[in-house]
């Protein structure tokens, strides 16, 4: 059973508030006791605002904190692999993306890690700019476009109406940070081509999957989506091969 949670890279002391507090607090409660005798309460209210920062940064002086870095939020996008334009074939099919879909555990935007043999976790600095899904139509549909093999790729609410169809399903998409020695980029995409000539599906012209798994050695987002996107390179051009092969 796969077992995916959301965790926080920055780990928090829970002895900071046993170890800071008792500092203040001994002459706090003297002077709050003297003060309220005396009748000072809007400047109680001050002190205690003041008390309250001295603490935050008493805490952060013991933990570095102030001397690390603020962790920022990073946003990625597929890439599609780099091709040389080609002229459209005339007599070519008209290809319309059908379906893209992502497996449930990796269609939502926030990278995901497989952490042991069965569990994964989510990273909420790390995430794709848009729905995996569509980063994924968009680099695919770019690909197939200046490929040259199809008449054309038609968008969507385009005039143009497709004879042909695909339908692409990606099943596994996360990065494999499980192996201590070597981290992994991992892609799995099945396409399936569809005859239509009336722009409803018909006979399946070509189902396969394509799966990849691409080691980097920075354990980073960034290295992650590189290896992602080279993974996705290598998948469309095994693609290619296979829809040459069938005269598409």
């Amino acid at each position: 059973m796969m077992n995916v949670s959301n965790s926080s890279p920055i780990g928090r002391s829970a002895n900071f508030q046993s170890i800071v507090a008792p500092i203040f607090n001994r002459p706090w409660q003297a002077f709050r006791s003297f003060a309220t005798s005396a009748g000072c309460k809007p400047a109680i209210q001050q002190i205690t605002n003041l008390r309250y920062v001295a603490i935050a940064l008493s805490g952060c002086l013991l933990s570095g904190c102030l001397s690390r870095p603020a962790l920022v939020k990073q946003s990625f996008n597929f890439a599609p692999p780099s091709v040389k334009t080609v002229a459209p074939a005339e007599a070519g099919r008209l290809l319309g993306i059908r379906t893209v879909e992502v497996a449930p555990a990796f269609q939502g935007r926030l990278f995901v890690y497989r952490t042991g043999d069965s569990s994964y976790e989510r990273d909420p600095y790390a995430e794709f700019l848009v729905s995996p899904a569509e980063s994924l139509r968009n680099a695919v549909r770019s690909h197939l476009r200046d490929g040259g093999r199809f008449q054309a790729v038609t968008e969507p609410g385009n005039l143009l109406k497709p004879d042909t169809l695909v339908e692409i399903h990606a099943g596994q998409l996360y990065g494999d940070f499980h192996d201590q020695k070597e981290a992994a980029a991992i892609l799995s995409i099945r396409f399936v081509f569809l005859d239509a000539p009336h722009d409803t599906p018909g006979r399946i012209l070509l189902q396969k999957t394509y799966s990849r798994r691409v080691p980097f050695k920075r354990r980073t987002a960034a290295a992650l989506m590189a290896g992602w996107n080279e993974a996705l390179g290598q998948i469309l051009a095994d693609l290619d091969a296979d829809l040459k092969k069938r005269n598409m």
